[in-house]
Formats: C-alpha cells, structure tokens, sequence
C-alpha cells in the first residue's frame, strides 16, 4: 500500500464526502506525509515522549474507549493502531467528522483548521490532528452540529441546501 502523498489535491472534498452542508476548499490542508502516519504501538515510542490516557466517550456507536497515546502522536492514528474504530472523513483536519468535546484535559491540535479558534475556545477538538497533552476524557459530537456551530450564523435561513445543478456545472470545469 503506497502511502506517499501527491504534494497537491485535485479532487474537490464534495466528490471524496457528498454531503448537502460541506464545501470546503482544500488547498490550505497540509497533507500527511507517510512518516507522520506511523502509529506507535505499545513501547514503540522514544522513552522520553511521555504518554498520556485517553477516553473517549463515543456517543454515536454508545462505547467509551479507553487508550494510552504519546504526546507526540495522533490521536486517531493511535487509537487506529490499536484497532479502536473512531469516526473520521478526511484525517488532514479540514473537516468536523473525527470532532469531540474535551470534558477534562488538554489537546494540542495546531492544524485544526476545521473548526475556528472560537470552537477551540470552548473545548472543540480534532482527534485526527490532535495530540494529547494530559490524560483527556473527550466526548464525539454530531458532525452537522459543530458545523452548524461553526457556520450557522452565516446560514441565517437554517442548513444550506444541497445544489445538484451548482455541483454539475462545477465538476464540468474539471
């Protein structure tokens, strides 16, 4: 399996996720290269990398996990490592599929894009690009929740509507 990651994306996100309330451009995501999908199992980590516990409260699938991460990994690639199945769409943290509410702890997440700085504020986080930095006890969210949160307020009249004739015309320029 090639890991290897084009330096540039061409396929528009609502031809990978076709859903009525994304459109997101994918130009600023910072691919992962193949080294950084490297996810540690148990004593796989350099010993000076302090490990910390994670629960996650999985409220769609009604399962709590608990898991232990290095503070210099992914979350969601560990817990995949470890054969925990956890929602997700694009793993590049563009999008609010893999999003979580922190209930106790800290998450470090500096290429979260996908939600804003106010989400942030207010304990939202990316498990696809977040690092734990204490033991953290986390809580998955609706995807169409955070991004109702996010953008609502620009969407006066209630959740966009998903536009058939808008989307052919732009995969005709492709």
């Amino acid at each position: 399996m090639n890991l290897q990651a084009p330096s540039t994306i061409s396929t528009p996100l609502y031809r990978l996720f076709p859903s009525p309330n994304f459109n997101y451009s994918l130009k600023f995501c910072r691919r992962t290269t193949s080294s950084e999908l490297h996810s540690p199992v148990a004593g796989d980590s350099s010993p000076s990398v302090r490990t910390h516990r994670v629960t996650v409260h999985d409220r769609q699938r009604g399962l709590v996990h608990q898991f232990f991460v290095p503070e210099d990994q992914y979350i969601l690639h560990t817990a995949e490592s470890q054969n925990i199945s956890l929602p997700f769409a694009c793993r590049h943290g563009c999008c609010t599929s893999c999003a979580v509410r922190i209930k106790s702890g800290q998450i470090r997440q500096p290429e979260a894009l996908g939600i804003s700085a106010e989400l942030k504020s207010k304990g939202y986080a990316l498990l696809c690009v977040g690092f734990p930095s204490s033991d953290i006890e986390v809580e998955t969210q609706d995807e169409d929740e955070v991004y109702w949160l996010q953008f609502g307020r620009y969407f006066a009249r209630g959740p966009v509507e998903r536009d058939d004739y808008a989307l052919e015309l732009a995969m005709g320029d492709e």
